[in-house]
């Protein structure tokens, strides 16, 4: 008898323009201590699924109809104080943001013993112990400590350990973990899916695994159920989806995977997905800027355009009274590199490693406490925060790891696009609104694109609104932190593809920071690994994945899932 059985569910949300259906006639089961993949594009229904079966589904949608059985117990039936048991007890929910799953105001240990004392419970020393236990469990160090400590107080892999070890407080049969590891390190990553496994083995556990990772699909589940616009096209072991998928979108889905094994020179794009979200057409991708003639871009390969020398910089990690009672954290420690004319150069490391703190000082948002930096031959080091750095250096450019923060919510795109041409005096306004229009094109957003505001866009859309954005200063140096980060990997296929046309197009010297290796691996002509603030290798992409020389190298490349497929006969 399986674990949980749905037998075409059906989920509707009623809206001004009528009835739209966001899951329809869905049908799969899990078995006891089976993992069961559910991948698809943003928008499919993959998250709509997990919320019916919890019956969470946010007002004004419903569930038109269709069944819902777990163990023996039919969900859809049960009287709602009856529901609010099964929830945490029979069923625990891994949300995708831990952030916001979490109440900023109680400590994680509160929310923690709050769930054992419901399901389980437990009172007192015994209360704090399994609480205590479960922190231990997933992986969080002093955790006699840690419960005392509030979720602003924890890094977002440890937040997300919180969510993991609230869902099995009570202990369930049922795990649904919606993009569990998105954006989390490599290392932390591994060890929350090896968690995830080793609980299917030992409580037999049954997990429904949502996510957009195909490298994590292909090593941790054991069935893969394909949606597509609210439909599941395709049910099938996870080796023979991987291998041979029969449905078109699965194949081309599967196609656009960046791969562990190899490099390749273009990633291919996903067919049957939003028209929004791939560049379906070459017009745009084709279409040259005028904006860029006439720049001079150097051909020689071998001369640095960047070059950063023994560059450290310290935070306050405590405060005293007086400064010198200060204690303090040095996040970058003597980190030296070259960036050559028209290469990708790519910064990979786990979270606090000190990546994004090396791009913030080379662009200028933060003051090094040492070392040089050096940009098109002139030292730029002393100018952090000097305008005489904005107006000298504003063909360097960056691209921020989260496009929603980083746009303006009150300004349409057109006018946060053309703002920084208008501010420097590179075009007047109506200039700067044709500009604009041109380079949304580029990246492949349509005309009417320019008129909307960026709450209006999706994740990928916003984030090529950011590009567009980085290429109307005409940018010879472009820094890429997290580009992708959390992204489909339509969207993501597309974007990549994009950045690589218009280094090709636009002679781009490229910095591209990520904790994703199999991107980086595609993207990057040479990589420099950093840990704890320091540098521990630079070599060239490929040299460094086959032939990696440092210990932690080694480790990040072991930790990496692996996502590779079966040679043709």
């Amino acid at each position: 008898m399986a674990l949980l059985d749905v037998q075409n569910l059906t989920v509707v949300y009623p809206t001004r323009a009528g009835k739209f259906t966001a899951v329809r006639d869905v049908t799969f089961s899990v078995e006891p201590g089976e993992i069961l993949g559910i991948v698809g594009e943003s928008g499919a229904g993959k998250s709509t699924i997990s919320t019916a079966i919890t019956r969470l589904i946010d007002y004004p949608g419903y569930i038109e109809s269709g069944s819902v059985d777990l163990a023996g117990t039919d969900i859809m039936a049960l009287p709602e104080d009856e529901m609010m048991k099964v929830r945490g007890k029979r069923i625990g929910v891994i949300f995708q943001d831990p952030l916001t799953a979490l109440n900023p105001v109680l400590t994680v240990g509160f929310q923690i013993m709050e769930t054992v004392r419901l399901h389980l419970g437990l009172q007192g020393e015994a209360l704090k112990a399994r609480a205590v236990d479960l922190l231990r469990q997933v992986g969080i160090p002093d955790p006699e400590h840690r419960i005392t400590q509030y979720p602003h107080q924890f890094s977002g892999g440890m937040r997300q350990r919180v969510v993991i070890a609230i869902a099995l407080a009570g202990e369930p049969e049922l795990l649904l973990a919606d993009e569990p590891t998105t954006a989390l390190d490599v290392s932390i990553q591994s060890e929350i899916l090896a968690l995830i496994k080793d609980l299917c083995v030992q409580r037999q556990l049954g997990v429904i695994l949502i996510t957009h990772d195909m490298a994590v699909i292909n090593e941790v589940t054991d069935r893969v159920a394909v949606m597509l616009h609210g439909r599941m096209i395709e049910v099938d072991t996870t080796h023979n989806i991987i291998n041979r998928p029969q449905h078109q979108y699965t194949q081309s889905l599967i196609a656009a995977v960046p791969r562990t094994d190899i490099k390749l020179e273009r990633f291919e794009l996903v067919h049957a997905s939003a028209e929004a979200e791939t560049l379906s057409t070459t017009a745009s991708m084709s279409q040259r800027l005028t904006w860029f003639d006439g720049l001079e871009r150097a051909a020689d390969r071998d001369t640095p355009l960047v070059e950063v020398k023994d560059l450290s910089i310290e935070f306050v990690k405590t405060k005293g009274i007086l400064q010198r009672w200060n204690t303090y954290f040095r996040a970058v420690d003597k980190v030296s590199f070259q960036i050559k004319q028209g290469e990708t150069f790519g910064l990979v490391g786990e979270s606090g490693s000190g990546k994004s703190t090396v791009a913030k000082m080379i662009v200028g948002l933060e003051r090094p406490l040492e070392g040089t930096i050096s940009y098109n031959g002139r030292d730029i080091t002393g100018l952090a925060g000097d305008t005489r750095l904005r107006k000298d250096c504003i063909d360097m450019q960056i691209i921020f790891q989260d496009p929603f923060s980083s746009l303006n919510p009150r300004m349409r795109v057109r006018e946060i696009i053309a703002e920084p041409v208008i501010h420097h005096g590179m075009a007047n306004q109506s200039d700067a609104r044709d500009l604009a229009a041109a380079v949304l094109q580029r990246v492949g957003l349509d005309a009417d694109a320019g008129a909307k505001y960026p709450h209006q866009f999706s994740g990928g859309q916003r984030q090529r609104i950011c590009i567009a954005r980085a290429l109307v200063m005409r940018p010879r140096f472009l820094i890429c932190d997290e580009p992708t980060s959390a992204l489909d990997v339509s969207i993501q296929a597309s974007l990549l593809n994009l950045l690589k046309d218009l280094q090709d197009d636009l002679g781009l010297t490229m910095l591209f920071i990520s904790h994703d290796l199999a991107v980086i691996r595609q993207m990057c002509d040479r990589i420099a690994v950093m840990r704890y603030g320091e540098l521990c290798e630079v070599a060239d992409s490929e040299t460094l994945f086959e032939h990696p020389r440092h210990e932690y190298t080694q480790e990040l490349l072991r930790l990496m899932p692996k996502f590779s497929r079966e040679v043709a006969a």
